[in-house]
């Protein structure tokens, strides 16, 4: 089994950075794909950014330019740099790991709250 650790959400202000990690134990398979996905409040949850164990990376169009996910897969960390934050950003952001194939594998960690408020 995997498991994943969110950390680093927390209250910003408009115009702010946070940096959000997520750390994968267990049985992990290195080339799995890892990335960032948001749920705000009455809304669906939506897909913030993806990241190949290769570096592949690919970001949802409203964070384009803003949000910088990467990698270190020696330490089995995903990470979000998340600048010029709007308060639209306001989330709670979950880690997500996964693999296709006959070694399919899907797990998501149980959140971190980011909150973008004057």
């Amino acid at each position: 089994q995997v498991q994943l650790v969110e950390s680093g959400g927390g209250l910003v202000q408009p115009g702010g950075s946070l940096r959000l990690s997520c750390a994968a134990s267990g049985s992990i398979l290195s080339s799995s794909s890892m990335g960032w996905y948001r749920q705000a409040p009455g809304k669906e949850r939506e897909l913030v950014a993806t990241i190949t164990s290769g570096g592949s990376t690919k970001y949802g169009d409203s964070v384009k330019g803003r949000f910088t996910i990467s990698r270190d897969n020696a330490k089995n960390t995903v990470y979000l740099q998340m600048n010029s934050l709007k308060p639209e950003d306001a989330a709670v952001y979950y880690c997500n790991l996964w693999r296709t194939g006959v070694l399919f594998m899907d797990y998501w960690g149980k959140g971190t709250l980011v909150t973008v408020s004057s």
